[in-house]
């Protein structure tokens, strides 16, 4: 199980972030994520590879759909090449209210959508690099257009990753058949990893004819930590907070439906509709919590997650809070070697 670091809110400032990164490379993290949230990750992913050497970087998630295929190549593409092959590009669909309102973009049935997204990518990549003639056609995307003035050419490291974030059952058989990982969301159990996500991972790959082993989970799990007693109960109240905002999600509705948490999901969504964000939290129980966190010190979580991961996720970070120690507390010395 690698052992990944989650630079997404510490990215702020930009100079505090390169020195995240470079203590995360030398405490020995396999790997920095980013989320796309208020900034272009890719910005800060190029940052992040131009000051380190071995560890991997990756998107978790980089929005697909408010990009063109097109586009969304050449920057990976470029970013691939700069970091000499320690890309990870991950890939997030993003819910209709966001795709239509924040960003003007028309929805379509993701599933689909993305398995198309994907296909144009490596078709691009494969003009690019082996001189293919590119002629892509699908149902929402079209590429038959490129000439030497605006193709970048072969690079060294072209087999670039492509992981998709997936809840549903379709995204995940999207990510068994065509990607090399599945980012689960943070918003998960046992129970929906064992009922929906793996089986229908499983089913994606039998269609390709791949097994397990040609695709990592990956996830960013809630831990709600601190080294005091008070510590511990402001994470908590974080990780409560986090559930909620989630769950009040209609994506992701169907993971409390799965423990009988219908009501509190309607719930949550009327309450986000009233923006009674502070109140959501008094909404989620300690039981609740426990479900969908893992609960400690920093030292105990460590253990516990990857006792309750093993054999499951090939990729664990822990979700990023304000609540977690720095990187420079000598604690993460002894987290990395529960893990290594």
């Amino acid at each position: 199980m690698f052992l990944d670091f989650n630079i997404t809110g510490y990215d702020e400032n930009v100079e505090e972030m390169i020195k995240l990164c470079k203590i995360a490379e030398n405490l020995g993290f396999d790997c920095i994520w980013i989320s796309e949230i208020k900034h272009d990750p890719f910005l800060r992913l190029m940052l992040i590879a131009e000051h380190t050497e071995r560890i991997k970087i990756g998107t978790s998630i980089a929005l697909a759909f408010t990009r063109s295929p097109m586009t969304l190549a050449y920057t990976a593409w470029d970013l691939q090449n700069f970091s000499r092959g320690r890309l990870i590009l991950g890939l997030g669909s993003q819910v209709k209210a966001h795709l239509e309102r924040r960003f003007s973009v028309d929805w379509k049935p993701p599933a689909p959508r993305m398995k198309e997204f994907i296909l144009a990518l490596r078709a691009i990549w494969d003009c690019w690099q082996y001189n293919k003639p590119l002629n892509f056609k699908g149902e929402y995307y079209k590429l038959d257009l490129m000439i030497p003035f605006f193709n970048p050419g072969p690079i060294a490291y072209p087999r670039i990753p492509i992981f998709i974030a997936g809840v549903n059952p379709i995204m995940c058989r999207v990510a068994g058949e065509l990607c090399d990982g599945l980012h689960v969301h943070p918003l998960h159990s046992l129970e929906y990893l064992r009922k929906v996500i793996i089986p229908n991972v499983e089913k994606g790959l039998k269609k390709s004819g791949r097994n397990r082993s040609e695709i990592q989970l990956s996830c960013s799990v809630f831990v709600a930590t601190g080294k005091s007693k008070e510590d511990l109960e402001k994470s908590k109240e974080l990780v409560k907070d986090a559930i909620a905002f989630y769950g009040s999600t209609p994506t992701y509705r169907a993971i409390l439906e799965l423990h009988g948490l219908a009501d509190l999901a309607k719930k949550l969504s009327e309450y986000a509709r009233q923006a009674k964000w502070k109140e959501m939290r008094n909404l989620i129980s300690d039981e609740i919590l426990e479900n969908f966190a893992i609960v400690g010190t920093l030292i105990e979580a460590s253990h516990e997650l990857k006792k309750r991961y093993e054999g499951i996720f090939d990729r664990v970070s822990f979700y990023p809070l304000p609540t977690l120690p720095s990187l420079e507390d000598p604690l993460w010395k002894e987290v990395v070697r529960v893990f290594k």
